[in-house]
């Protein structure tokens, strides 16, 4: 018996050694996987960049797509979800240092000897987090063996390492809530809509129910058993003492309600913007070889935009201390934008009121029936199907098809064989049986559109929309694009005219003119308006009414190749703008925010600003990292700028942008309608004081477009979207524009006065010194 007695001891005694060594080979990492201290003292945490509005709302985030977390402190934690985790997860959370051997205990006994499936498991939250940061998968018994041994001992050495507070924050910081929620923060408004301080008791059961099995508790998928799981953590917090049975019998009978928000980039506000900002904040440093012959221009825009703007590129620029460079997906950042979510919301309704609900309709209306429909009957059927097959070869199916080695005739055949799909409509999807090919056919059918909105004074972006839908159009029409501007290039022939001496009030005849080009051809262009035809009119009436004949009278005044120059001055980067005599009818090709951008030296007294879309960045730790100012360059004299500003508030009260008071806007302000040939591009520029906004709208390729202009020209495509815009802006009197105020100008301003003897202008250039300069 005495021997039998030793025997058990000895036998304990090897199984107490046995279990330091176990423990000791475990935190020295001889056994299984142990993290360095570093690890333990900063957890790889990725965190998602947030993209923030002029008033603090979140647009949206950047992340890796299974870690779209948001940071969130402890302090921005609600009571009521800390409460249900520790109520549920772990009651003894408070008095433990890691291990809780008394709940250990009775889940081996309970658990493992009495089989009770509801006993309850003996993992603390610091187990699980140390599970969720460091415990890799076990795939085979010998690893789950050893697994929970080394969770208690990294759970241990978290609890030296962090205070309770700190574990909890990064317990609900990492936990995955499914649905791309990864996080309390974005699961909060995956699933409410709301902020984690706003969560209800209620709310927050729902969110810590799932923690036991997300995908067996998801609500969106199981809401019964979502229901009753939050019903589970509800008596576990009455048993708590964290509420009453009173209370907790009063939510337990409430329904599951969700406030679903997809987390998608692709969805939610300003989506143009966002992708925008991530392609330039993401760009590499540009080299040449990596362009092909035909990206030369997008070359040598990235190597200006490289060199002068400090956003391009940021990542690139910036590093971490640890000399990493900065990620937009992984490190938590906060970007703080000019975009004001109230405007940006009205620029959006503006561009779906009218051309959703309007010029869309009616553009289905006049195509309805016809065999070449989108395309102009002006176009070859052999034209259009070499359009539509361009358009096959871009698409992803073709791509796959050719490298499993389809021939033409079977891509052919795929694309011509109708199958179940759902496509865009503006009224929501619409499930229908389409072949692909109908199917880009039926895309083709639908306007797009490009709208900026800027502040003429520091540059911040307000509004920025990029086309009709990010999912089904994502091509940007705002910065990325660009379509010829039609009579909009006209205030830069006119401001180049007044550097050169002219005044609005000079007059000439007004008849059809015919000028020569460098190689000896003639040029008549035609004109749309017989108004006045053999009077006299000012340059003034000739802006106003956007009278072609005037335009041609004084680019035969000009030079070509300082209009040239002068335009990029204005800030536009197309390097392929011909210094040809037709260019005063704007053949070129522009984006919407290098015209905005353009267009503010007319209310700006001269000086450009270009466009700002970011005011700072912060780290996840709140520190400012990077700052960002207007960039500003002085394009034409103030005196030029205030002789535009007069003709340019005749367009508008006055000339072809009438309709902007017919529609009911009253506030000051100057712009500029514009129309390419055929309707193909519509346009409208406009500004106040305070605002300058323009609008693009016109088809996917050149030849889809109206046939009249009833519809077609720019102050009936564009420029609706703009009064839209402006009117709601200035009636919403908690955005600060103010509806009375005016242009100013100075005392003893007198348009019909010769700028180039003007002793402040520094931009005034003659005639014959241009001739010097460029011929």
């Amino acid at each position: 018996m005495k021997k039998f007695i030793i025997g058990l001891w000895v036998l304990f005694l090897l199984g107490v050694a046995a279990v330091f060594v176990l423990f000791y080979s475990i935190t020295k990492g001889w056994i299984g996987y142990m993290p360095p201290v570093e690890d333990l003292e900063n957890p790889n945490y990725k965190f998602a960049t947030q993209i923030i509005s002029e008033e603090g709302e979140v647009l949206g985030t950047w992340s890796l797509s299974t870690e779209n977390r948001v940071y969130t402190t402890y302090q921005e934690l609600p009571q009521n979800v800390i409460d249900a985790l520790i109520a549920t997860e772990d009651v003894r959370f408070y008095k433990h240092s890691g291990v809780d051997l008394k709940a250990l205990v009775r889940a081996v006994i309970k658990r493992g000897v009495l089989q009770q499936k509801n006993a309850g498991g003996g993992s603390t939250i610091s187990q699980q987090l140390s599970k969720q940061l460091f415990s890799p998968r076990a795939d085979n018994v010998m690893e789950r063996l050893f697994q929970k041994p080394i969770e208690w001992v990294i759970a241990i050495q978290l609890e030296r390492y962090y205070t309770k507070e700190e574990i909890l924050t990064m317990y609900l910081n990492k936990f995955d809530f499914l649905n791309n929620a990864v996080g309390i923060k974005t699961a909060a408004h995956t699933y409410f809509g709301k902020e984690p301080l706003d969560l209800t008791v209620e709310e927050s059961a729902t969110l810590v129910g799932m923690c036991k099995n997300p995908s067996l508790y998801n609500p969106l998928r199981f809401n019964e058993r979502s229901k009753g799981r939050r019903n589970t953590v509800l008596n576990q917090m009455r048993k708590g003492g964290y509420i009453t049975a009173q209370v907790c019998d009063s939510l337990e009978t409430l329904p599951l309600e969700l406030n679903y928000h997809r987390v998608d980039h692709k969805e939610g506000l300003a989506t143009y913007f966002r992708e925008y900002l991530r392609g330039v904040m993401t760009a590499k440093e540009p080299i040449k070889s990596n362009y092909r012959g035909w990206q030369m221009q997008k070359f040598y825009e990235d190597s200006v935009a490289w060199r002068n703007d400090p956003l391009f590129g940021w990542c690139e620029k910036n590093q971490k201390k640890n000399g990493e460079n900065y990620s937009i997906y992984t490190d938590g950042l906060k970007i703080y934008t000019s975009i004001n979510a109230k405007m940006q919301t009205i620029a959006e309704e503006a561009v779906r009121e009218h051309i959703g609900e309007y010029l869309q309709p009616n553009f289905f209306k006049e195509k309805k029936g016809r065999k070449k429909a989108p395309y102009s009957n002006k176009l070859d059927q052999a034209d259009i199907d070499k359009i539509l097959w361009r358009t096959v070869r871009q698409t992803e199916r073709y791509r796959l098809m050719k490298q499993e080695g389809a021939s033409d005739a079977e891509i052919k055949k795929a694309f011509d064989t109708p199958e179940r799909m759902s496509v865009f409509s503006w009224d929501g999807e619409i499930d229908t049986l389409l072949s692909p090919m109908d199917s880009i056919r039926y895309y083709k059918h639908f306007l797009r559109t490009g709208f900026m909105a800027m502040d003429p004074l520091n540059g911040h972006v307000k509004a920025y929309v990029g086309g009709p839908n990010y999912t089904y159009f994502q091509y940007d029409m705002a910065m990325v694009g660009r379509r010829q501007i039609g009579s909009t290039i006209k205030p830069f022939l006119y401001a180049l005219a007044m550097e050169n001496g002219f005044t609005p009030c000079d007059q000439t005849r007004n008849v059809q003119q015919t000028l020569m080009d460098e190689n000896g051809r003639p040029w008549t262009p035609r004109n749309a308006s017989r108004g006045r035809v053999g009077e006299m009119v000012t340059l003034k009436w000739g802006l106003a009414n956007s009278n072609n004949w005037i335009s041609a009278y004084l680019m035969g005044k000009l030079n070509p190749y300082a209009l040239v120059r002068l335009i990029h001055n204005f800030g536009v980067l197309n390097q392929d703008i011909q210094p040809t005599i037709s260019l005063a009818l704007g053949p070129s090709e522009i984006s919407i925010g290098e015209m905005v951008s353009a267009y503010t030296a007319f209310a700006n007294k001269g000086i450009r600003v270009a466009p700002l879309f970011v005011t700072r960045i912060e780290d996840s730790e709140g520190n400012i990292i990077s700052n960002f100012t207007p960039e500003m360059e002085e394009v034409i004299s103030a005196r030029s700028s205030y002789q535009m500003l007069d003709m340019l508030r005749a367009v508008i009260n006055e000339g072809t942008g009438g309709r902007v008071r017919r529609y009911g806007f009253t506030g000051d302000a100057g712009g500029k309608t514009g129309t390419s040939n055929d309707n193909a591009d519509a346009w409208f520029m406009g500004f106040t004081p305070q605002l300058v906004g323009g609008v693009w709208v016109g088809g996917e390729d050149r030849d889809i477009h109206f046939d009249t202009m009833f519809y077609g020209q720019g102050a009936a495509a564009a420029l609706p979207i703009w009064v839209k815009f402006f009117k709601k802006v200035y009636e919403d009197k908690d955005l600060g524009y103010d509806i009375e105020k005016s242009f100013i100008f100075p005392e003893d301003f007198d348009p019909c006065k010769d700028s180039a003897i003007d002793e402040g202008s520094t931009s005034a250039t003659t005639t014959s010194e241009l001739d010097e300069l460029f011929y």
